[in-house]
């Protein structure tokens, strides 16, 4: 029997996440939304693509929870984007109660379920997630580390005009503004991107990263990205699906790890079958230590506001 995907949301990022999973054959998988007829009209098209895929996996669109029921990987995308001007913390209540409610569900029909949590202000997300459905920390993660590696490793290739593949990004801490960059663990074949950028640009380009979903928000003023988003969540659905215990960055609870306790912030780990399976403590000097730490300060802020 094939691994089961359930996808809460089926805006931008959801029905692609869906599309990716989908054409990859590794699950079957369940599109679910509260609009009605929009998640079984998308499940129809992508079916319909199965063929010239060649693709044997199957996908249903609902409007029901009963049909995610005994999923093996729950991705939570649902809630409301960006807007032009508009923070990913500006998002905190009205996505807060879309999550709780959503998680309710998740932990009735499929309690043995990995989650990845999307929707913004993701490391928030994933905290409320995690404390709704009661699940083990290690079997909820959020999705943003990924996402950020991915947009810096794209401006650092365009700037240096090398493979992409050839590039090893590491980033920390929470996901927007104070996202940290080791740039001491960021490389270019082995070669340190130290060796091979100024400080000034690498420090451009750090900016740029940390304010990449709002430029992308800024350019289409109607929505927010989403192909990178679900191509980053992709990417850790295969990690858990395929048991390849890859060392990837993402939103994991941290309870003493880095200084940091009862948290969820973006950290190096190991993601299996099992989930966030070990997290990965690199040693940081003073300075990366109080970046880290001013990195969960907003995370705090938000998860007192919802009296987390």
């Amino acid at each position: 029997m094939r691994k089961k995907i359930s996808i809460i949301g089926s805006g931008n990022v959801g029905a692609t996440t869906a599309l990716l999973a989908l054409q990859s054959g590794i699950a079957d998988i369940v599109l679910l939304d509260i609009a009605k007829g929009i998640p079984q009209g998308k499940a129809l098209d992508m079916a319909e693509a199965c063929p010239l895929w060649d693709v044997s996996s199957k996908i249903k669109g609902t409007n029901n929870y009963a049909d995610t029921a005994g999923s093996d990987i729950v991705v939570i995308t649902a809630g409301f984007p960006r807007k032009p001007g508009m923070s990913r913390s500006d998002l905190l209540h009205a996505n807060a109660h879309v999550v709780k409610a959503s998680c309710r569900e998740i932990a009735k029909f499929s309690p043995d379920a990995i989650i990845i949590v999307v929707t913004n202000p993701m490391d928030v997300m994933a905290q409320l997630a995690w404390k709704t459905t009661e699940f083990s920390c290690k079997r909820v993660m959020g999705m943003g580390g990924m996402l950020d590696a991915s947009r810096l490793t794209a401006f650092i290739s365009w700037e240096l005009q090398v493979a992409p593949k050839d590039i090893e990004t590491l980033v920390l801490g929470g996901h927007g503004d104070d996202m940290i960059l080791l740039s001491r663990f960021t490389s270019v074949k082995g070669i340190p991107l130290t060796e091979l950028m100024s400080k000034k640009k690498i420090e451009s380009l750090i900016e740029r990263t940390r304010k990449g979903g709002a430029e992308i928000v800024h350019l289409l003023r109607t929505g927010s990205a989403y192909y990178a988003p679900a191509a980053a969540t992709f990417h850790m659905i295969k990690a858990i699906l395929l048991d390849e215990k890859r060392l990837l960055p993402c939103s994991a609870y941290l309870n003493g790890e880095y200084g940091i306790k009862d948290l969820y912030m973006g950290v190096p780990v190991i993601l299996g079958q099992g989930g966030v399976e070990k997290i990965i403590e690199i040693k940081l000097p003073r300075e990366e230590k109080m970046q880290f730490r001013k990195s969960s300060e907003p995370v705090r802020r938000l998860l007192k506001t919802l009296s987390l």
